[in-house]
């Protein structure tokens, strides 16, 4: 593939604690001139690059970011406010502590419940994937399955680990057949997205791979 195939698949992100609206607007513009999938911004600017931005590119937020640990009830509300300020994907961050505890059908409601308040858009469901074994990976990717949602994705980048290629591929393997796989976390070459995409990712988090693409050309 090459590096503008690469960035077509790309959420450009931009989720600092201390982001301001001309960061934010750096990314959409960049987003939007490069081609990314989607640009991935801070719950509190969707509704200003969804006007900016207008049809030109999606606009991805965080719900229950960076923790998983609000409330169902919350993660619902925070999800029905992105769509009302134009949201178009949402990636919201499952309950960590239910997962540790094996809880799974806690886990399975609260993300159905996240999953009937997007009406239709995208939901990409966080696992935190470094703070898991290998079996609780697994099951994550079973109830993620059962849930509706549409991607399963690595990490939030905010952890003590990101975007492996091994768990992408376990990802892959166990997820069902109609759902994708988004790597985030770390992503800071175009041979390591390629590598990801080659084990089985279809989306890319990423902020960096930006600023390479502009040196390109």
């Amino acid at each position: 593939m090459t590096h503008q195939e690469i960035f077509g698949r790309v959420d450009h992100t931009i989720l600092t604690p201390a982001a301001t609206w001309e960061q934010v607007k750096a990314v959409c513009d960049q987003g939007r001139d490069l081609g990314a999938a989607s640009v991935c911004v801070p719950p509190r600017f969707v509704k200003k690059a969804s006007e900016y931005l207008g049809s030109s590119i999606k606009v991805t937020t965080v719900v229950g970011f960076p923790n998983g640990y609000s409330t169902p009830e919350v993660k619902v509300y925070e999800t029905e406010d992105a769509i009302r300020n134009g949201a178009d994907e949402i990636d919201m961050v499952v309950n960590l502590g239910l997962a540790k505890a094996g809880d799974w059908e806690g886990v399975l409601e609260e993300i159905k419940a996240v999953k009937a308040s997007c009406k239709g858009r995208i939901l990409k469901v966080i696992i935190e994937a470094c703070l898991f074994e290998e079996r609780e990976k697994i099951d994550l990717c079973r109830v993620v399955s059962m849930s509706g949602a549409d991607f399963v994705k690595t990490s939030t980048g905010f952890s003590a680990g990101g975007a492996t290629v091994e768990d992408v591929a376990l990802f892959k393997e166990y997820i069902s057949p109609d759902m994708r796989v988004k790597a985030a976390g770390g992503v800071r070459s175009f041979e390591q997205a390629q590598a990801l995409i080659e084990a089985g990712a279809d989306r890319i988090g990423a902020s960096a791979l930006a600023g390479l693409l502009e040196s390109e050309q």
